[in-house]
């Protein structure tokens, strides 16, 4: 389940830019269903990513991910099932557990988004 979580962040991370007409994080996986959940493009200088993309999720991942500026995007990750949430961003380094755990014994959404705050932004 581990390198599920970080294979969907990972990829949400290297692939994407999500639009910024958003304000915060954009939902991509809200744990109930797996799926896509398609993301627009933006042509605006003030995005990270460029290219519409439709992100795809594992059943009981959550996934977010907040286009902050053009140089700086972050994701984060956490699973229902699981008791870390994880967080990356195009700053570099890797993705990695953020924090001490999930809030409670069972990741929510907030702990993904909570994973995506938390992740490196220098």
């Amino acid at each position: 389940m581990k390198n599920l979580i970080l294979g969907s962040v990972f990829v949400a991370a290297a692939v994407t830019s999500l639009s910024a007409n958003a304000a915060g994080a954009q939902t991509f996986c809200n744990a109930g269903s797996a799926g896509p959940a398609l993301v627009a493009a933006t042509a605006s200088d003030t995005d990270f990513v460029k290219v519409q993309f439709t992100p795809k999720c594992s059943t009981n991942v959550y996934l977010v991910g907040n286009d902050r500026n053009p140089l700086l995007y972050t994701v984060g990750s956490a699973s229902i099932k699981g008791k870390n949430k994880f967080g990356g961003s195009s700053a570099g380094g890797s993705v990695s557990v953020i924090g001490n755990g999930c809030a409670s014994s069972a990741c929510v959404l907030q702990d993904a988004t909570d994973g995506s705050d938390g992740a490196p932004s220098s």
